[in-house]
């Protein structure tokens, strides 16, 4: 069975007869499915990226605890089997709150399927997380339509990172958003932030833009200062991947750099994602879990040093950018705006 019910729109993920993630860390020379078969794939992707953005996590994490049931040892118990896989996934990336999102969601509807026999269980699990990949793309629709109705004919807008297809189940957040904008007529260019260390806007943003036939440029991270101070950037719109009860938003390393950019020049800095990158236990960013990653991811690219080898380095995967940098909050059910520990709570509410 296909995961993707929607043919139109591009995902990373998919289902036949077993669960498959596009690997991104090789696009955009290569085009490869890694066949997850067991549990410590799904986990090895995730750690090593080879899916990534908090949605997509999420959803093959999801589809990771039915690989996990359907490749239990002989004699073991389901339940145990749950607990195993539930501990190895929710291990993989501190950050997203997605993965957790999922993880829980997935455990209540495991407990709820008690009684039933082990063919429903597993058969029931999947059909919940294919009914979360497709739920996932029409949550990414329905913010793209309230972020597209931001924009004015003929903006330029900066986005940084990947929060596409790539980084979610399909059609993606922030480029969701410039997807919707484009179609109204209303975006005439995207500046591509090639986001170092792994440059998933040079490698990922351009290749979904290219494919969507969206005009853009990739620039170098250090750019935005000078493009706003020329007046090229009308509006920012990133993605996230945990946004604290207040609004404080963690997003790829780079982001907070943007957002005090954006103010200083007065540029609409815009954040996009579900309301399940929201995390209401995370009073405010402080205190979100920042992961630090390889150093190797910096000194290296592709098995190439860029640093001398005996180079040291530092590698912050995210950065928190403050609820007073953030214009708006786009989500599926509207632009929340400031203060935003009201209008978060109430989105919440209501969702």
């Amino acid at each position: 069975m296909e995961v993707l019910k929607n043919a139109e729109v591009f995902s990373p993920i998919r289902w036949r007869d077993g669960l498959q993630l596009l690997d991104q860390t090789l696009v955009p020379a290569e085009e490869v499915w890694v066949d997850c078969t067991t549990p410590e794939l799904v986990a090895d992707a995730i750690c090593r990226l080879a899916v990534r953005g908090a949605p997509a996590i999420g959803v093959a994490a999801a589809c990771g605890l039915v690989v996990g049931l359907q490749t239990r040892a002989a004699g073991q118990s389901l339940q145990e089997r749950f607990d195993e896989v539930y501990d190895l996934l929710i291990k993989t990336r501190p950050t997203a709150v997605n993965l957790r999102w999922a993880l829980d969601r997935g455990r209540e509807v495991f407990s709820a399927l008690e009684g039933k026999n082990d063919d429903e269980v597993i058969n029931s699990l999947r059909d919940w997380a294919l009914a979360l990949h497709a739920a996932d793309i029409e949550t990414n629709r329905r913010l793209g339509q309230f972020g597209g109705g931001i924009f004015r004919k003929g903006d330029r807008v900066l986005t940084h990172c990947n929060a596409g297809a790539l980084a979610t189940a399909g059609y993606g957040t922030a480029v969701g958003v410039i997807t919707s904008a484009f179609e109204r007529g209303n975006l005439s260019h995207v500046w591509v932030d090639e986001t170092r260390p792994l440059l998933q806007g040079s490698r990922l943003t351009a290749w979904e833009l290219s494919r969507l036939k969206i005009p853009y440029q990739v620039v170098t991270d250090s750019s935005v200062g000078a493009l706003m101070s020329r007046n090229l950037v009308d509006r920012v719109v990133v993605g996230a991947d945990r946004i604290a009860a207040n609004g404080d938003t963690a997003n790829k390393i780079g982001t907070y750099t943007v957002a005090v950019l954006a103010a200083r020049h007065g540029v609409p800095f815009y954040v996009a994602a579900p309301l399940s990158t929201i995390d209401p236990t995370t009073p405010t960013g402080s205190d979100i879990p920042i992961e630090i990653r390889d150093p190797k991811e910096v000194t290296r690219f592709h098995g190439v040093d860029v640093s001398p080898n005996n180079a040291d380095a530092q590698n912050f995967a995210f950065d928190v950018t403050p609820n007073e940098l953030i214009a708006g909050i786009i989500t599926e059910v509207g632009v929340l705006e400031p203060p935003y520990v009201e209008s978060i709570r109430e989105a919440l509410q209501s969702a």
